[in-house]
């Protein structure tokens, strides 16, 4: 990163010196925010007049593969929220834009209004509790009682108030049986309750990657404009040749890559601990014809979920941008941040070209139903 030293009068420096304290920031991020957010809103005043088929917000945004997804399907991005700093200096990197903090503050009425809400949420623990009894006692619980609390409300709130036309939202395959299915009941009784048909399905990212990723897609429609009768199928184009591991190795890594004797002695000892207890736990070789693991977040830590196999040394972990190509990024596509960092990003984010194909799905749905409603429209005025 570059350096640049500046000058503030003694009131703006007490100005920023208290924010500094509230926030739990160093001033230098103090000073670099406002920056960001200066040029982001002259970015945007360049932009009202572009002429983009839809709008859409990216929400829990990472590092932007949703962005990149929906970019390439014809939207435009009129909003960004990510709270993890890091994540916040690549996605400025890449996008000119420094998505706003914590979702949780922002009011539902300041968002821009849009088409499409995009999502890749957390995944947390609703309580059942107060809704049981409720329950009981024979009253109704709307998404407020069920959700309050959860990253989730904060997507429900929004819906409520914006009322997009559509929306796309990621998780873990696991939510689906999370708390014994009950989160994973709560989250579609919710987004019926706020009017959206919706459908859903487990997709693995290993048809556009070389890695077994399989997440879970929930794609809803609004019934206020679109009526009941909406379908919506996952019928996804496979990049074909199905893609392998050497498509996204570089040739000359350097040597740091490389696991020391001491750490590779160890994820041995360990595998083979498990192994013998009948456990699959263990380190995983990538082959080269083949598909990786999936990639975690984890994965700065030791990279024993992927190693790539060397002649005449130890195994190498990936690099950052090995795995910005394992999860699609385009190899333009700027790493400002550490190793540790990258690793981080990369591993919590997603299967770009998966979520491209599942945009224009989205893209070419809503293209269908607004004609179908401009001929309703039509036809009742005859």
């Amino acid at each position: 990163m570059k350096q640049v030293h500046i000058r503030v009068e003694d009131e703006l420096y007490d100005k920023l010196n208290i924010y500094s304290v509230n926030t739990s920031q160093s001033i230098q991020d103090c000073v670099r925010e406002a920056v960001a957010y200066y040029v982001t809103d002259m970015r945007k005043k360049q932009c009202d007049t572009v002429n983009d088929q839809f709008k859409f917000i990216d929400l829990f945004a990472g590092i932007g593969g949703m962005r990149i997804a929906f970019d390439r399907a014809g939207g435009r991005c009129v909003y960004s929220s990510e709270w993890n700093k890091y994540s916040q200096q690549t996605y400025f990197a890449n996008f000119g834009e420094q998505p706003e903090g914590d979702i949780t503050q922002v009011k539902a009425r300041d968002i821009p209004d849009h088409d499409i809400l995009v999502a890749g949420f957390p995944c947390q623990p609703f309580s059942i509790a107060g809704v049981s009894k409720k329950n009981s006692m024979g009253k109704a619980t709307g998404f407020e009682d069920k959700t309050q609390g959860t990253l989730f409300f904060d997507i429900c709130r929004i819906l409520k108030e914006k009322k997009p036309k559509a929306f796309m939202l990621e998780n873990v395959k696991n939510l689906c049986s999370h708390d014994r299915g009950r989160t994973f009941k709560v989250i579609i009784e919710s987004l019926n309750e706020l009017n959206y048909e919706v459908f859903y399905k487990v997709l693995d990212g290993q048809n556009y990657v070389p890695q077994h990723r399989e997440r879970i897609l929930l794609v809803g429609f609004n019934r206020d404009i679109y009526g009941e009768n909406v379908d919506f199928e996952f019928n996804l184009t496979p990049r074909l040749p199905k893609p392998v591991m050497k498509d996204i190795l570089i040739e000359n890594v350097a040597d740091k890559y490389t696991l020391s004797d001491k750490l590779w002695e160890y994820l041995q000892n360990y595998a083979a601990k498990h192994k013998a207890a009948g456990n699959g736990f263990g380190f995983g070789l990538a082959s080269p014809d083949g598909v990786a693991r999936t990639i975690s977040a984890r994965y700065h830590k030791d990279g024993s979920e992927i190693l790539i196999a060397q002649k005449g040394k130890n195994p190498r972990r990936l690099t950052p941008r090995e795995c910005a190509r394992l999860q699609g990024f385009p190899d333009d596509f700027k790493i400002p941040v550490s190793d540790t960092q990258a690793y981080k990003q990369f591993g919590n984010s997603v299967v770009v070209p998966l979520m491209e194909n599942v945009a224009k799905l989205i893209v070419d749905k809503l293209k269908q139903l607004d004609v179908e409603e401009e001929n309703q429209v039509k036809r009742t005025a005859i």
